[in-house]
């Protein structure tokens, strides 16, 4: 019976030759004789009813159907290869090393929370974190040298996906004998003409204060931006200005607000969206969407005091 379908194999040799331009080089890599990958090839161009390759002495190159062709096949192998893995995934229980990006505004207060539930319900897995700044960690993922970042923004690359965990409010942190700390209730105008202190330009956070400033008419205290969390907070400690401090750090290392009243801003809501992110193509995938419930799950019952929205 004729064969009417690509194999597993052939796409793969396509897309070797296609990286190689040389039979001999292709059929090197693939650990095959060179007669072997010709008719394998061969065989591919009959059954599509195409010419993938122009064949020359100097090696061979994509035609125009080749090329257009070359992405469905790499498509085609990466869905395989995911196959494969969630078949492990199901028969063994999700195992190995991760290796995931975190900001230092998120890991420290969110991770001790998650982490020993989440090694309790998937024994075999270990999880390498690392943490940097939010750009940093989108190169290194893309780049491969991470398997997932979870950090407090979405991502809009189109390599990536990304899972929404949750929504963490912001609250307003001032020094306690501030005027605005003696209100019952502080409105969105009692911010106005008021120096706001933010993190340095390279978190997210900078430029989401830096729009909301701009509404309320306050103002950036661009002579004094934080490097971390606790230096934002020792800053108001010194009356350098006010600041807004997500929920997680607050309800990790705020135990007792000494030198400082943290409050609510009536009609304002300020908050940071948190992500888990893959590459778009990573075998790990269905896997990665596992995670990402689960850590949304722990989120709500570990940090039901947070004010955490879902």
């Amino acid at each position: 019976m004729a064969q009417t379908t690509p194999t597993i194999k052939q796409l793969e040799y396509f897309i070797c030759l296609a990286e190689s331009t040389a039979f001999r080089r292709a059929a090197e890599r693939l650990n095959i004789s060179q007669p072997t990958l010709t008719a394998q090839i061969y065989n591919l161009e009959k059954i599509l009813n195409l010419t993938l390759f122009e064949r020359s002495r100097s090696g061979a190159t994509l035609t125009p159907a080749g090329r257009d062709l070359l992405g469905n096949a790499r498509q085609v192998i990466e869905e395989i290869n995911g196959l494969m893995d969630q078949a492990a995934v199901i028969n063994q229980g999700p195992g190995g090393t991760f290796r995931i990006g975190v900001s230092p505004t998120v890991g420290p207060y969110l991770l001790p929370n998650i982490l020993p539930d989440l090694h309790q319900a998937y024994s075999s897995l270990k999880l390498y974190v690392r943490e940097n700044m939010p750009k940093t960690l989108e190169i290194d993922l893309l780049e491969g040298r991470l398997d997932l970042v979870l950090i407090p923004r979405p991502f809009s690359n189109p390599r990536l996906t990304t899972e929404v965990l949750f929504h963490e409010p912001l609250q307003l942190v001032t020094p306690e004998d501030h005027p605005l700390a003696k209100l019952k209730k502080i409105k969105t105008h009692h911010l106005r003409g008021q120096n706001i202190l933010t993190l340095v330009e390279q978190y997210s956070s900078y430029h989401q204060m830096e729009l909301q400033c701009v509404e309320l008419g306050a103002n950036i205290a661009r002579d004094y931006e934080g490097t971390s969390l606790d230096a934002l907070r020792q800053m108001v400690i010194m009356r350098m200005g006010l600041t807004f401090l997500p929920a997680l750090y607050i309800f990790s290392e705020i135990h007792k607000p000494q030198g400082l009243s943290i409050r609510e801003v009536e009609k304002l809501k300020l908050s940071r969206t948190h992500v888990l992110a893959w590459r778009r193509n990573s075998p790990n995938r269905s896997f990665y969407r596992q995670l990402a419930e689960k850590i949304r799950e722990l989120a709500k019952i570990n940090l039901c005091d947070v004010n955490l929205s879902f």
